[in-house]
């Protein structure tokens, strides 16, 4: 604090440009003043930094409280404040989102920002393990991506004998291999990050494809888990082995030679989103032109001044298009149907010098940032997409959901220029959000360029010079781009798992996975998933908190195995069973389900199996503890242990 106000001068002249939400949030932390908190609410709208009316004489008097609260704290000597109470915090939080944060959010809260420095979802051991014991259980994480590396870290901190096994040749997973022009996250990055490892040099608040791999790549260095991991090798196989009670897994390294190893543990890290998906569309051998999907992008392949094909509108489609449309002679855009974007003034915005500044030197401030990001683009949603029975709408699900339709409709019809034929051709018949919400990033602006042209409706055939339509029409190209997305319903494919009872493909079928929290599955012993069924968040919020929620109760498992000396653990089809029922009752009225949306988060007989229905304070509570009794436990032997 002292050295915060050798530089006051430049303190102050940072705090202009800051927004008024989490200032207000660290003022109200370091003093506990709920007076001033009192003042500013009936001027704060929302969460983000435009969804605020606060008069800027009010802010300027914010700061200058501010800069005393700093003052006084550097008189005093006094250390920072700790965790705020819950008082405080339900105080705080209101104020700073402009809506009441039901307490069931509080725990999340706490341990999501880490006051203490600590990562809270830290799994420590209860009693020292054996050291014999904790060196011969041997695990394996299939993945090094942003899961698999956080998952690496946590088994690195508590001394486990583990491998990551990756494909590539570098760390990164779906960021390493997504290379398309405009690629980016859609989900704020000060959100979608590490909680235990935040970082205040972002230089977009909706990063660039480079800058989220520098970050993997970063924290991939401080965790020091090189040593761990193995790098252009594939697991092809990983069948149970009864009588040792091991995994054993057959891995392929670059070179197609292939190598049998043994493991206590399996974890996958792999996700829902690493397999590509090709269309099933007649004649895709006959075209003679380059062909490659958006996640497998040829940069060898140069499309200035050509024309090029790009089929699919979800979110790289929506990328790609105004990425590429000012460089190539003609672009022709193939949509089997339309998908909702919501604007955000954010989405291009370079994070400026005061911003990192204050993530980075203002007490507390980049935590309650990402209090305000997470609040903002997750839970707040769910509501508004639950159908209302008395609702008379069938474009809509309720009141919010229909005035969220209007505005997601007056901006199609503004960045479409009033033309009303693509208007009619960009807006979705069926509700917000029943679809994944895509972030408006000049898609439909690039739409109205001369050189582009939308195609609607199915595609008939490819032929050697292009594609035709429904109608017949052929369209040529030089070029055409598959971003037609991925296996996102056939989880751990294409690895052949074998449990107790057949294969992961017996029991799931080809598009109907399940499992208990999304992360185990009954007679397939001590294999844990991480972003596995029903964990892929539909209405919001970040994938990575997800995954740090997995990885924490995958933990306790682990450790519940090595304390207890258990060989075995296998979640019992009770709880299984329990789980799923109630998981498919809870998306019964939600916009998932509704029968006018065909997406990626249904399976052929309509049930979701990719998106989790809860919100995120629910599966924290969920996940937060490891409960023994809904496994089945088989113990070592103590002494051979």
């Amino acid at each position: 604090m002292q050295d915060l106000l050798r530089r006051e001068a430049e303190l102050e002249r940072h705090l202009i440009d800051l927004d008024v939400q989490p200032l207000l949030l660290v003022y109200g932390h370091l003093t506990g003043d709920t007076a001033t908190l009192d003042r500013f609410a009936p001027y704060i709208k929302g969460a983000w930094g435009f969804e605020e009316e606060v008069p800027e004489e009010m802010k300027a008097e914010l700061r200058r409280k501010l800069v005393e609260a700093f003052r006084d704290y550097a008189k005093s000597g006094r250390p920072l404040p700790p965790a705020p109470s819950t008082e405080l915090l339900q105080k705080m939080a209101d104020t700073a989102v402009g809506t009441h944060v039901p307490e069931a959010y509080y725990p999340m809260i706490y341990d999501e920002l880490n006051f203490d420095g600590k990562d809270a979802k830290t799994v420590k051991w209860r009693k020292p393990p054996p050291a014999a014991r904790l060196a011969n259980f041997k695990v394996l994480v299939i993945g090094a991506g942003f899961s698999g590396i956080a998952m690496g870290a946590k088994l690195k901190e508590a001394g486990y004998n583990f491998v990551i096994v990756e494909k590539n040749d570098k760390v990164g997973g779906t960021w390493y291999e997504n290379t398309y022009p405009g690629v980016a996250v859609d989900t704020p990055n000060h959100f979608y990050s590490y909680s235990f490892r935040m970082d205040p040099n972002w230089d977009h608040y909706f990063a660039r494809g480079h800058e989220i791999l520098n970050y993997i790549n970063t924290c991939y260095t401080e965790m020091g888990i090189s040593d761990h991991v193995r790098f252009e090798q594939e697991v092809v196989s990983c069948t149970w082995n009864g009588k040792d009670a091991v995994w054993d897994v057959k891995i392929r390294d670059k070179h197609g030679n292939v190598s049998e190893e043994r493991y206590n543990a399996v974890i996958s890290a792999a996700g829902l989103l690493n397999v590509p998906a090709y269309p099933n569309i007649p004649g895709m051998d006959d075209f003679k032109g380059p062909m490659f999907h958006s996640a497998r992008w040829d940069h060898s392949v140069d499309i200035k001044g050509k024309t090029v094909a790009l089929i699919g509108t979800g979110a790289s489609g929506q990328q790609i298009a105004p990425a590429i449309a000012p460089e190539v002679e003609k672009l022709v855009v193939f949509q089997r149907s339309p998908h909702w974007a919501r604007p955000n003034p954010l989405i291009f915005k370079q994070v400026s010098d005061s911003w990192k500044w204050a993530l980075a030197n203002i007490p507390y401030y980049n935590k309650w940032y990402r209090f305000l990001l997470l609040w903002a683009t997750a839970d707040g949603l769910l509501p508004q997409m639950r159908t209302d029975p008395n609702w008379p709408e069938t474009k809509s699900l309720n009141a919010e959901n229909q005035r969220i339709r209007e505005w997601l409709e007056a901006n199609i019809r503004e960045q479409c220029n009033g033309d009303e034929e693509l208007i009619a051709k960009v807006t979705p018949k069926f509700p917000p959000y029943g679809k994944r919400m895509l972030r408006d990033g000049g898609f439909l602006k690039s739409l109205t360029r001369d050189n582009v042209e939308l195609v609607s409706g199915p595609i008939q055939k490819f032929t050697e010079h292009g594609i035709v339509d429904e109608n017949g029409e052929e369209h040529q190209a030089d070029v055409i781009v598959l971003a037609t997305g991925f296996k996102a319903q056939c989880p751990l494919y294409p690895i052949e798992v074998t449990g107790t009872n057949g294969t992961i493909r017996d029991h799931w079928g080809e598009d109907d996975p399940r499992a208990h929290l999304g992360i185990t599955v009954p007679d397939f012993p001590n294999l844990f998933l991480i972003y596995g069924p029903n964990t892929n968040l539909g209405h919001g919020g970040s994938a990575l908190f997800h995954s740090e929620c997995q990885i924490r109760y995958i933990m306790q498992a682990l450790r519940e195995m090595v304390e207890n000396n258990i060989d075995v653990l296998s979640v019992k089809h009770e709880p299984f069973e329990a789980y799923n029922a109630k998981l498919d009752a809870e998306f019964e009225g939600m916009v998932w389900k509704h029968p006018g949306v065909t997406s990626w988060y249904k399976n052929k007989s309509g049930r979701v199996v990719t998106n989790s229905p809860w919100a995120l304070s629910v599966y924290h509570a969920l996940t937060a503890e490891f409960d023994p009794g809904e496994f089945e436990q088989e113990k070592a032997d103590v002494e051979a242990a």
